[in-house]
């Protein structure tokens, strides 16, 4: 008895260290998820920072590179963001969401070339290569732009048929408040006229007319034998052959 009280302690003992240790490290993953989220937004922030003042301040080459790389992590993290908020309303959107993998496939590839090239000395070069690049940066970015608006004009049609629906039931509602309100009104004074009315015959129908003719005692008969019948006692019930005779009252 006392080994099984061991044996069962530990067991529950061990269980407890194995939950601890299975929640300690959810918590800890969550926690280093956070910090990378954290670092990656500000890393990008800072990127995003660098590359509008280079297209602001500098001029040619480096200038064109920085600003084709603005536009293009732009578009596409507007497009993302798009499409991942309006996922959890329309299911229909998972189809799109593939498609912008597949195109942000080709952005990252766009925009790693882009910054290689910020730091390659050939100027002339990356100059020759400029228009190639903003065709690239271009067909990218007007996809990624097409998916975001399609996204958005989707979304606001779907809202405005839903106030087109919602106006119309509450135009219906209204209307039927109004006139249950009126019809309320002319049923009580119709159920009142009514009343009022059999009430006022009720107690014509209840008095006894002229006797006909041709009637004769024979209904008066028949009617007074009912009124008779109807007040006198209902006579006593046939004795059953177990039950006792009834004494008579007086014996002498």
């Amino acid at each position: 008895m006392d080994a099984a009280l061991i044996i069962f302690a530990l067991v529950v003992l061990f269980a407890f260290l194995g939950l601890g240790v299975y929640v300690t490290a959810k918590v800890v993953g969550a926690a280093k998820r956070g910090v990378d989220r954290t670092i990656t937004q500000a890393r990008r922030t800072v990127e995003d920072t660098t590359l509008r003042a280079k297209s602001l301040g500098q001029v040619g080459v480096s200038g064109a590179l920085a600003q084709l790389r603005l536009d293009l992590r732009t578009s596409m993290r507007s497009t993302q963001q798009a499409l991942y908020q309006g996922v959890q309303a329309d299911a229909s959107l998972k189809e799109s969401i593939s498609l912008f993998e597949r195109l942000s496939a080709h952005g990252h590839e766009l925009d790693d070339e882009l910054k290689r090239l910020e730091q390659e000395p050939d100027r002339k070069r990356i100059a020759d290569g400029l228009p190639d690049l903003r065709e690239r940066a271009a067909r990218i970015t007007q996809a990624a732009d097409s998916l975001r608006w399609a996204v958005r004009d989707r979304a606001r049609r779907f809202a405005a048929d839903d106030l087109t629906l919602l106006s119309a039931e509450i135009e219906m509602e209204s209307g039927a408040l109004r006139d249950w309100s009126r019809e309320s009104v002319d049923e009580l004074a119709a159920a009142a006229a009514a009343w009022d009315a059999a009430q006022a015959k009720g107690p014509a129908a209840q008095s006894p007319g002229p006797t006909a003719r041709g009637a004769g005692p024979t209904a008066g008969g028949r009617g007074s034998e009912a009124g008779r019948a109807a007040l006198d006692p209902a006579a006593p019930a046939t004795p059953h052959p177990w039950q006792k005779t009834r004494r008579p009252e007086s014996t002498t």
